[in-house]
């Protein structure tokens, strides 16, 4: 029988999936989390699908050997490559995360929209599937973000180095005009006050992070796994890298946070 006290995991590639448990937290304040920043292997993106996958493994394994009650992959490209693989094999709930490519081109005025995401996403299958299924007017223009995963866990969110290497990518979605940007990776939604600069004042910015929290919600419901205690939660946040990074985006919460290095 799972406890519904137990914490929730989390993992990615690195420190951009507390953008999903930031969405988390928010709507469940009383969950107690463990979240896993995989920095070292940072970017999964730029890795093949078994490499992912192993990573995946290694660090779901670690996540249940604490006895997380949910998984939650807070990484597009873990979740492209993987989570059929962990849900076949787990006996555990897992929650993926996905590029919100439908609700973008449904309200599309444009009929162009543009991702942002890494290639591990880009060459999934489930991207594939997903993009395929979408109606014949619509134009998707797919950038790779290379270089910004480093970058956001370097600290450098904000630094010229990144407002640059972003202009450059998001030149072609500009010519083409896309209103809708759909985020496919869980670092990015760091970078969205750079994008509002970069891009038309007309262009929707989609991350998946409040769908991500919704559907942790109604799994521990309909689980009856939410946490009946309405206290403090442990929030515990390692990383197998230098943590300042995290550090720093974490110093806004408040209550008994731990942050700190662990290999895993």
């Amino acid at each position: 029988m799972t406890d519904p006290s137990a914490p929730i995991g989390l993992f990615d590639s690195g420190i951009g999936g507390t953008s999903i448990w930031n969405e988390i937290h928010a709507l469940l304040p009383y969950e107690h989390c463990l979240y896993l920043a995989d920095s070292k292997n940072a970017p999964y993106g730029e890795k093949n699908p078994e490499q992912i996958l192993q990573l995946s493994i290694k660090n779901t394994e670690y996540l249940l050997d604490q006895g997380c009650k949910l998984i939650v992959v807070a990484c597009n490209t873990a979740t492209t490559n993987a989570i059929a693989y962990l849900r076949q094999h787990y006996d555990v709930p897992f929650i993926g995360i996905e590029p919100a490519i439908r609700p973008a081109a449904l309200h599309s005025v444009n009929k162009t929209i543009g991702i942002l995401a890494t290639q591990g996403t880009l060459n999934s299958a489930l991207f594939h599937d997903a993009t395929k299924s979408l109606a014949e007017d619509i134009k998707v223009i797919e950038v790779v973000g290379k270089g910004l995963v480093p970058l956001i866990e370097s600290g450098a969110i904000n630094s010229d180095e990144t407002r640059a290497l972003l202009r450059d990518h998001l030149a072609p979605m500009r010519s083409a005009q896309i209103d809708y940007l759909v985020l496919g990776c869980s670092h990015y939604p760091y970078l969205i006050p750079l994008l509002r600069e970069l891009l038309p004042s007309n262009v929707v910015i989609i991350d998946s992070g409040e769908a991500v929290a919704l559907q942790t919600q109604a799994v521990l419901k309909r689980a009856d796994l939410l946490n009946p205690f309405k206290e403090k939660p442990r929030l515990t946040f390692w990383t197998n890298a230098d943590p300042s990074a995290l550090i720093q985006l974490m110093l806004a919460h408040e209550g008994k946070i731990t942050i700190g290095r662990k290999d895993f």
